[in-house]
């Protein structure tokens, strides 16, 4: 039984597991839903799902997704493939009930990985958005141009509230379709997607066949081209594989999912922060190092006393092995990370640390923070 407190705004989170934590108002744990997983182990959607479907025409843009721009929310990251050829790195916005389309310019990029080769990633910046706001956006050329939406936070602040979304460790397969689908039709409606790491799990193919992350992309464009997705790094993402001489940890990852880690003063994007309504959200990496003295460490020491409680009196971490775990599975896995930061976010009173990485859901009792 749980009985935590949460004295502020109304400020709800949807998690993707048949469950919705609203922080407006006492929780009492327990059982939270008649959901028993089945004991076989569900398997990757065939190929040719109609969810891995590629969008007709010549070089059209395909796994399109959109993440959070900067610090404050008023810009976005939008990201596409094209797979034939760079085409254009231009994107099209405007405003709901306006007329002026403005545009941005983007970078191109391409990895190998093994006997693998990228089709052209495209991330583009779109910057000084207004809030609470509406917009469209284009991106391809010609015939095989393709439009999305997308809408601002409101802007920053103590009594905003704003709805969340969680699912970690997504996969792609067919209890994967169930959850993606559960949370677009949760009728609490999350804003942003808060993703708890392990992606596309293509590590788990012979040579980590990248072209399931491909298809993986293809599947959460549904989502994730019209909301934010926060992203956070899994092992799943790590694909170092020194037998087939790919030793970059990460590769696929980096290239595929940008984010704004060098408007946090980050280092790198395996982690950073964001403000997002009344929130501050810090990004954490359980695979890389974390040590005293290392540049992650030393980053979430210069971060936290930065946390303005009068402005976003949430704080919230995000990462994928969990600081607490009583499942059979990853048992301790987090432990050494615990023993580093523990003190630091129980003396910064962090509100709730989000983890993913074990299959199974847990939360703490009557702890600050809660885990």
């Amino acid at each position: 039984m749980v009985a935590a407190r949460w004295n502020c705004f109304s400020f709800q989170l949807v998690f993707a597991i048949s469950f919705i934590f609203s922080i407006a108002e006492v929780c009492n744990g327990g059982r939270t839903s008649s959901f028993v997983r089945n004991s076989d182990l569900s398997r990757d959607m065939p190929l040719d799902s109609d969810v891995f479907r590629v969008p007709p025409g010549y070089n059209a843009p395909q796994q399109v997704h959109i993440t959070q721009g900067d610090h404050l929310g008023n810009a976005v990251i939008v990201s596409w493939v094209t797979p034939d050829e760079p085409g254009s790195n231009s994107v099209f916005y405007w405003a709901e009930n306006s007329e002026l389309k403005n545009s941005a310019q983007g970078i191109v990029l391409t990895y190998k990985y093994f006997n693998y080769t990228s089709g052209f990633i495209h991330h583009c910046t779109v910057r000084d958005l207004e809030f609470d706001t509406k917009y469209y956006y284009e991106v391809g050329i010609g015939n095989s141009s393709r439009r999305f939406w997308f809408v601002t936070p409101p802007a920053i602040g103590p009594d905003v509230p704003y709805t969340f979304g969680l699912i970690g460790d997504l996969g792609q397969t067919h209890d994967s379709n169930s959850t993606l689908t559960h949370y677009e039709l949760n009728p609490a409606k999350g804003q942003t997607l808060l993703f708890l790491g392990d992606l596309s799990y293509a590590d788990a193919y012979p040579f980590h066949d990248n072209a399931r992350w491909d298809t993986w992309g293809r599947f959460i464009e549904r989502n994730a081209a019209y909301q934010p997705w926060i992203w956070t790094a899994g092992n799943h993402e790590i694909d170092v594989v020194p037998a087939i001489r790919e030793a970059i940890p990460f590769k696929p990852y980096t290239h595929r999912y940008h984010v704004p880690y060098t408007a946090s003063g980050s280092t790198s994007p395996l982690w950073y922060s964001i403000k997002r309504a009344s929130t501050y959200i810090i990004v954490l990496s359980s695979y890389s190092a974390y040590g005293t003295s290392t540049p992650q460490y030393k980053w979430l020491e210069r971060e936290l006393p930065k946390v303005n409680r009068t402005e976003t009196p949430w704080l919230i971490v995000l990462m994928h092995s969990p600081f607490y775990n009583s499942y059979v599975h990853h048992y301790m896995e987090g432990e050494s990370m615990r023993v580093m930061f523990e003190p630091w976010f129980v003396e910064y009173k962090v509100d709730v640390v989000f983890a993913g990485h074990v299959h199974a859901y847990e939360r703490s009792v009557s702890s600050h923070p809660l885990f």
